[in-house]
């Protein structure tokens, strides 16, 4: 079938991205969906930086490429083989399938699955196939998913089904920012009830980690930004205080609002310089987070004396280290319970002919979840 989507063609394409514009709007192919595929119709798409790191070439992939992977859609037909989802099922994508075969899916621990992972470099769906194509040729899947489209030939193994009563466009969020965000902290850091936390970057996945952390009973939570408009938000959100990432007061202010720095902080920005201040700002004895995704030549330093006399924890945050088929649905019964908030955290709707303006603005941080709406 034919459709339309959004192509990257070149990454690290001079700003503003609305004028060069490296994504263009194509009529696609997409072949049918074979064993163990779906062919989704897309509702509604977020914009992430996750996506924007592939655009701006801070993390390479093949091109050209469809890209997206955040996402909402109702089954339109199902492959061979598939017999956990039917046609008119709603859907949330997950951007990493995972197998359920590989030693990381037998230890409970999807988000590291070794076939997904390499799908996921070399562009192809699970199985290894490519289901696009363009002008004839083939062109490569972004972490499975492709959503930046009107519709979508997934592995079963990158899709949940969610309850119809559920708006896809906020359905959407749970794909990414809020199982990278509140995984983050019950799954990864696995916080204690009473516990103080620093949330440092406050876009659509640090603001769904402050969510989770007053879902999850924080005593005190801290954001950090360097955006004015993102630290109004976090208050509006429920964080007891903020500070300024500039500040030059920041350590001070941190521990003194925490009694000697969080309990837990979380770097949610995808940038070392992010992850050397969540570590200062994290207590004795603390734990460090990081689920942002930064340049793979970019490093953080700290102090190793540090590290060990003072007893500290750094960990690592992949898709909020989550089992989505069970963390999804729980947390979709939070949101619907009031407990988990993340409608707040949709910022405008655009349609897919804007996609280079939206990540201009995201380019910027005038922007928390932009939400691609499709007919």
């Amino acid at each position: 079938m034919k459709c339309r989507a959004a192509v990257l063609h070149e990454m690290g394409s001079s700003l503003p991205y609305a004028d060069s514009k490296p994504i263009r709007i194509e009529e696609i192919e997409l072949d049918p969906p074979g064993p163990g595929e779906v062919l989704v119709k897309i509702a509604a798409a977020g914009l992430c930086h996750s996506d924007l790191s592939v655009v701006n070439g801070s993390r390479p992939r093949p091109l050209p490429m469809v890209i997206g992977h955040e996402a909402a859609g109702v089954v339109a037909e199902i492959g061979s083989g598939v017999t956990n989802l039917e046609v008119g099922d709603h859907v949330v994508f997950v951007f990493v399938p995972s197998c359920g075969n590989c030693v990381p899916c037998g230890e409970g621990r999807p988000a590291l699955c070794e076939p997904g992972a390499a799908a996921n470099v070399g562009g192809t769906l699970l199985g290894g196939t490519r289901r696009i194509r363009l002008n004839d040729e083939y062109v490569t899947h972004h972490v499975g998913v492709s959503c930046f489209a009107e519709y979508a030939v997934v592995s079963q193994c990158s899709l949940v089904k969610v309850h119809k009563g559920l708006p896809l466009d906020q359905a959407a969020l749970f794909g990414c920012a809020v199982i990278t965000g509140v995984g983050a902290v019950a799954n990864t850091a696995e916080m204690k009830l009473g516990s103080t936390a620093v949330i440092v970057g406050l876009g659509g996945t640090g603001l769904a980690a402050l969510l989770g952390a007053i879902a999850g009973g924080a005593r005190k939570t801290i954001g950090v930004d360097l955006l004015q408009s993102k630290l109004d938000m976090a208050m509006e959100l429920g964080a007891d205080a903020v500070v300024r990432a500039d500040d030059p007061d920041i350590v001070s202010k941190v521990r003194e609002l925490t009694n000697g720095g969080g309990d837990y902080a979380f770097e949610c920005v995808g940038s070392e310089k992010a992850m050397e201040l969540a570590y200062v700002l994290t207590r004795r004895g603390g734990t460090t987070v990081s689920s942002g995704l930064s340049d793979p030549k970019s490093n953080f330093s700290i102090q190793h004396v540090n590290l060990v006399a003072e007893e500290r924890t750094i960990k690592g945050s992949y898709l909020g280290s989550c089992v989505p088929k069970r963390d999804i649905p729980d947390y979709i019964q939070m949101f619907e319970a009031g407990t988990l908030p993340v409608d707040k955290l949709m910022s405008e709707k655009i349609t897919l002919d804007q996609v280079n303006e939206g990540f201009d603005k995201l380019t910027v941080g005038e922007t928390v979840r932009q939400l691609i709406i499709f007919d």
